[in-house]
């Protein structure tokens, strides 16, 4: 059975100078939250872009794909932390384009070594859906950690 998921946006006035507003369908994360070109492209301001919320969504489903990964080799993680950053940056012969997103993982597994960490966050991120989907059209890269405690 397939899930379907909504955001909704608004948007009033030109590119440069106008603003609008981005809201998740169940408000779970923020409704009515304002977006403008200048917080998209210069300083946040408190607002959001298209690609904060591709970062968060990314982050999200690349915890939970890596989580299977290591649960399913017998070695579950105690906790993952991850960290998205997608890098909205001006491609060659005119426009704009996400070129990169990096992730970041941090992770508390007891019974591997590092080597196996970062082994099972490449699967991971291969077996990540947002990365899939992104895949061919970003450059994405994976830095995993394994917590010493």
């Amino acid at each position: 059975m397939a899930a379907t998921r909504t955001a909704r946006a608004s948007w009033q006035g030109t590119l440069l100078e106008g603003r609008g507003t981005v809201s998740t369908g169940t408000t779970a994360l923020f409704a009515d939250a304002p977006v403008t070109w200048k917080a998209r492209t210069e300083d946040a301001d408190g607002m959001t872009s298209p690609e904060e919320l591709l970062a968060a969504s990314h982050a999200a489903c690349y915890a939970m794909a890596f989580s299977n990964v290591l649960a399913k080799a017998g070695t579950p993680a105690t906790s993952l932390a991850v960290e998205a950053t997608a890098t909205f940056a001006p491609k060659e012969g005119g426009g704009w384009h996400v070129q990169s997103m990096q992730l970041e993982v941090q992770g508390d597994v007891p019974g591997i070594d590092q080597a196996t960490f970062e082994d099972a966050a490449r699967e991971g991120e291969a077996g990540c859906p947002i990365s899939n989907a992104l895949r061919g059209n970003v450059d994405i890269s994976v830095v995993a950690t394994l917590s010493s405690g």
